[in-house]
């Protein structure tokens, strides 16, 4: 969608306003936004903030889906300044609730009968509220079972998908005129906001993902992850059991007894879920994390999770083994494989310096101390100052790795990390070697081989025959090359511009040197016509020139 189409837009009109109203104008007066008139209203004390806390209080203003953008955007280390993902992790997505009678439409629409034949009881007051959901205690009739409702807000659907709108017609205008935008990819970072929140809005997609880790963590001690009742959820409504206990954000870790105990189970449970089922809560903060009798661990919100395929939960195995046994040139190899990046457009010498500089930083650590989250997002922002980007899998990891770890060390500051995941490490380390394992792999590329055997004739036979019947074509694509064709453009333009001039300034003297009547003081007028002509366009070639600062 065109700019000016969604300048028409009071929803476009209200962000421009919260713009202005933090400090931001200069960004919408770059864009050439409308509403410029905003700028004299009165605005917060903008100098009182980093450019980053009055984005974060902006994207709290804008509401649900630039909430959610934010909280996203802040699983993203790999892509933005460490500065600006610590004000996004402060991102508060508690509301203000909706009112029980339109929470109540909700229900009846999505049950398509009287709620008097489905629950026994349900609570009008939440127990949370957040910008997309709120919370509610129920008992199922007929089960007679308590349970937690999760239902969406009304109306929420249509609201992301405005702002979505405007998010998507807006990226490529913002690509183009902000660097900020082109150097963190703001059109791609769009692309993957839309489909995570939008599968974020599917309950239905959530009940499924606490469903395949409850079969995975089955037999887990000191683990609970809660039950869905599946004939009771829908899109916009997820029935599960009723959890009680307190989240371990609201409480200070010297009131929690056995902390260490919470600790290890905490990091060995997401351990657990990233490298042995490479399926993975992607945000496990303290908000996160249900405190049960004191001792269990429950993990709720279930909305966003990570993939990560066998191959490169091998990889990273062995990447942590290289780690803390500092062997820069097999770190190197592991981050390349894991990152898809093509060494020839890479300086092997200055990454693998780099990378030294990071193991011998951390190898003067005691193992017990080592901080791994931190090491990988240390090794993340080294890979991006040599413009390597992490697949967004690995990133997702990388973060949930470092939240984790953060998260535990909360309440138990001693944490060996080595040690709980050196278990998964061996673990996964036989399993990559075994029979089983070796003959699947074994197999997969002999079909690949077998099937590329099959192929190749053919095609060789085809390549051959356009050869021989001279139709074989050769075609170039340049790419990124406007700015240069921009350049080439103006050149020639001056030049040309230039020859005219000249060829002006030497007709004139031929002329003035001949007589040629009419006359003004003695000289003839058609060649004071061309020196003054000739004078006008060497004036505004000279101001372009000047004006453009290449000189």
């Amino acid at each position: 969608m065109d700019i000016l189409a969604l300048s028409k837009l009071g929803r476009f009109r209200e962000i421009v306003g919260v713009l202005f109203k933090y400090g931001f104008d200069d960004v919408a007066e770059r864009l050439q936004l409308p509403g410029k008139i905003l700028i004299s209203r009165k605005r917060i004390a903008a100098h009182e903030m980093s450019t980053w806390e009055r984005l974060r209080h902006a994207l709290e203003d804008l509401g649900p889906t630039f909430v959610k953008f934010g909280q996203i955007l802040s699983l993203r280390g790999d892509l933005l300044p460490a500065d600006l993902i610590r004000e996004l992790e402060k991102l508060q997505d508690s509301v203000a609730p909706v009112p029980f009678g339109e929470i109540m439409g909700v229900l009846k629409k999505a049950f398509k009968k009287p709620l008097e034949e489905v629950f026994s009881l349900l609570e009008d007051e939440p127990l949370a509220a957040g910008s997309l959901a709120q919370v509610h205690r129920a008992v199922l009739k007929d089960e007679n079972v308590p349970v937690a409702l999760k239902i969406r807000r009304p109306d929420i659907v249509r609201t992301v998908e405005i702002d979505l709108q405007i998010l998507e017609g807006a990226a490529p205008y913002l690509t183009e005129h902000l660097e900020f935008a082109r150097t963190y990819d703001f059109v791609n970072l769009v692309k993957e906001l839309k489909r995570a929140l939008l599968r974020e809005l599917n309950f239905t997609l959530e009940a499924r993902n606490m469903q395949i880790i409850s079969q995975s963590l089955a037999g887990e001690k000191d683990v609970m992850i809660p039950k869905v009742y599946e004939d009771y959820s829908r899109s916009s409504v997820l029935t599960m059991d009723l959890i009680e206990g307190v989240k371990l954000k609201n409480l200070q870790p010297e009131n929690i007894e056995e902390r260490e105990l919470l600790a290890k189970t905490g990091i060995r449970l997401v351990v657990k879920q990233v490298l042995e089922n490479g399926f993975f809560h992607a945000d496990p903060h303290p908000g996160n994390f249900l405190i049960v009798k004191g001792r269990e661990l429950c993990m709720i919100d279930w909305g966003v999770v990570g993939i990560l395929p066998p191959e490169t939960r091998y990889e990273l195995v062995e990447l942590i083994g290289a780690i803390v046994d500092k062997e820069a040139e097999k770190v190197f190899d592991l981050l390349m494989i894991l990152t898809g990046a093509n060494v020839a457009q890479i300086n092997e010498r200055l990454l693998l310096r780099d990378i030294l500089e990071i193991l011998h930083l951390y190898h003067s650590v005691t193992i017990g101390k080592l901080d791994l989250g931190q090491l990988l997002m240390d090794l993340n922002n080294m890979l991006r100052t040599h413009h390597i980007k992490l697949p967004s899998d690995l990133a997702l990891m990388f973060k949930t790795m470092v939240t984790a770890e953060g998260t535990a060390r909360q309440l138990y500051p001693e944490l060996d990390v080595i040690a709980e995941i050196e278990p998964f490490i061996y673990k996964l380390g036989i399993e990559r070697w075994s029979p089983s394992q070796v003959w699947r792999r074994f197999t997969r590329q002999l079909r690949f081989y077998l099937k590329l055997q099959s192929s190749l004739p053919g095609a060789v036979q085809r390549i051959l025959q356009k050869v021989e019947q001279g139709e074989l074509n050769i075609r170039f694509r340049h790419e990124n090359l406007s700015g240069l064709q921009k350049s080439l453009d103006n050149v020639s333009n001056r030049l040309s511009f230039s020859i005219i001039l000249a060829s002006l300034i030497i007709g004139s003297s031929m002329i003035i040197t001949t007589g040629v009547k009419p006359l003004i003081f003695g000289y003839p007028v058609i060649g004071l016509v061309g020196y003054l002509i000739s004078a006008i366009l060497g004036l505004v070639v000279v101001i372009n020139i000047f004006s453009s600062r290449k000189f």
